[in-house]
């Protein structure tokens, strides 16, 4: 996954506006503590990124 599909994925998620505060925010365990940003940054794979992002938000199994 591009890290362009990772934020479109996100705005669908949590809407244009507040994915990026979520993404800068919300530390997820999963990510070892870190924000999904923060994950991003220091080049954890996108699509890693999106798995603990999805698991945290409790997104349906469809928008995998």
């Amino acid at each position: 996954m591009r890290h362009s599909e990772f934020w479109k994925r996100m705005e669908a998620a949590l809407g244009a506006s507040y994915a990026s505060s979520w993404a800068h925010q919300q530390a997820i365990t999963a990510l070892g503590g870190r924000t999904p940003m923060e994950a991003l940054e220091a080049g954890v794979d996108p699509q890693q990124v999106w798995r603990a992002v999805h698991a945290a938000l409790d997104l349906p199994s469809r928008d995998r």
